[in-house]
């Protein structure tokens, strides 16, 4: 299976199922249009009609004979060897947790997901001794895993700090009984960062995301406080003084853009002049009924917005002002292990979220929805639900109908299950709208990488 688009002045194809990417002459895209897994030394027939007005015989045949050793290599129309790979992987060990330490925010950012930080269930933070029981957790059921990975989220952690610092104590005590490395991460809106928290976070977490919407005036309307007040001026000075103090260390800066913000490359920019080089703000998802929802016939513009955002990206790149864009950073030379091209981020199965209460859940996503609560880290007496653990295990691209035979399955492993369950009433059934977006990134991805290559 191919994909061929031209973007930027670059012909490119994809050979779908190793991942090679190819980038032609004019004759030679053209003719990748009449390959397929078939393929032989001989030009066909409707090439030849349909091309001889254009170039020679002799030209058309070269150029075949050139695609066709690509073929015989394997990395053009290649067949797929990837689904036998596709099974039951339930006996996976968790490596990742979503530890929600507080289901209450300060902010109430208008297309929040988690009903402004509480996840509909009354707003609460969680009590030392639920989190110690949820490390307790991680690390029983772990296997022989070595590294952990554990996201402080919420609603705020940070209203919960005393609770967070604490944990990372227990965990650090975890590592040297069990012989496991927790990797540490926090999620903030920044509204609280001061230099304690600064210097902690960069002490003890791996990643920190940082949430702020890009251009003053679009993060104050959609991240204000209970009380109306916008949010940019109070963070923006606290971002940096991180980042800088960071020295290096993993972070980025996470916005969401809406229906009513289509022109997001102008906040991406914005917060790549305030100093930020690892950037992502990505497209909302909510009720389609909603007002900040991204509609069909938003598509066309936001498609150029990406294109217009990838030829910035290269162009700041020449005058050394790069900066990393999170939809564009894709490895082409080793990238994912198969089973995490085939299942995504592994929630449900290999990755779990814990609420306040101790309640297990797939994914942060997934908290509180009807059918999908998977046990209670309090629980000692075993009640994790397994069957739901399988039902997850077996959840791929193969297994999406959709995914199967999309070109890009295996670079965004099927979408997101919690916004298909939640959206579409069914994990297996990917939002459309979300689709198209991820295959423009995509694209505009590709070229990048063909262009870099270029110079």
């Amino acid at each position: 299976m191919l994909h061929r688009f031209s973007l930027n002045g670059y012909n490119i194809v994809l050979d779908v199922c190793t991942g090679v990417v190819h980038v032609l002459d004019d004759i030679s895209y053209e003719l990748s249009a009449f390959a397929d897994e078939n393929m032989t030394n001989e030009l066909p027939k409707e090439a030849f009609d349909k091309l001889s007005n254009t170039y020679t015989e002799s030209e058309l045949k070269e150029a075949w004979s050139e695609l066709y050793e690509l073929h015989k290599d394997g990395v053009f129309c290649s067949k797929d060897d990837i689904k036998q790979f596709a099974g039951d992987t339930s006996k996976a060990p968790i490596k990742s947790m979503c530890l929600n330490v507080a289901h209450d925010c300060n902010l109430r950012c208008k297309y929040c997901f988690a009903s402004t930080g509480d996840f509909g269930g009354g707003r609460k933070l969680m009590p030392f001794e639920v989190g110690k029981a949820a490390l307790d957790f991680i690390v029983k059921n772990s296997g022989s895993r070595h590294n952990l990975e554990v996201d402080f989220f919420g609603g705020e952690p940070l209203m919960n700090f005393d609770v967070v610092k604490r944990l990372v104590e227990y965990g650090r005590k975890l590592e040297k009984e069990y012989n496991k490395h927790f990797r540490f991460t926090i999620t903030t809106n920044g509204v609280l960062l001061d230099d304690e928290k600064i210097d902690f976070i960069n002490r003890e977490m791996k990643n920190v995301v940082l949430s702020i919407d890009g251009r003053r005036e679009v993060n104050d309307k959609m991240r204000p406080h209970a009380d109306g007040r916008g949010s940019y001026d109070e963070i923006i000075g606290k971002y940096k003084k991180l980042v800088e103090r960071r020295n290096g260390g993993e972070y980025y800066v996470r916005g969401t853009f809406t229906h009513q913000n289509l022109d997001f490359a102008s906040d991406v920019l914005h917060l790549a002049d305030e100093g930020f080089d690892q950037i992502s703000v990505e497209p909302v998802v909510c009720d389609e009924n909603s007002p900040y929802a991204i509609k069909k016939e938003d598509l066309p513009q936001i498609f150029k917005e990406y294109e217009k955002l990838a030829i910035a990206y290269l162009e700041r790149r020449k005058k050394g002002k790069g900066f990393n864009f999170f939809h564009f950073m894709i490895d082409l030379n080793e990238g994912p292990c198969i089973l995490k091209l085939l299942k995504g981020c592994g929630c449900g199965n290999e990755y779990i979220a814990v609420t306040p209460d101790g309640d297990i859940y797939p994914c942060h996503q997934f908290v509180g929805q009807k059918g999908f609560k998977m046990g209670n880290v309090l629980d000692q007496n075993g009640s994790f639900d397994n069957d739901l653990k399988t039902t997850f295990s077996k959840t791929n691209i193969f297994t999406k109908k959709k995914c199967s035979e999309c070109w890009a399955r295996f670079f965004c492993s099927g979408g997101c299950n919690a916004n298909n369950q939640l959206y579409n009433g069914d994990m297996l059934m990917p939002l459309e709208i979300s689709c198209e977006l991820e295959k423009k990134r995509l694209e505009c991805a590709l070229m990048i990488k063909a262009a870099l290559a270029d110079n």
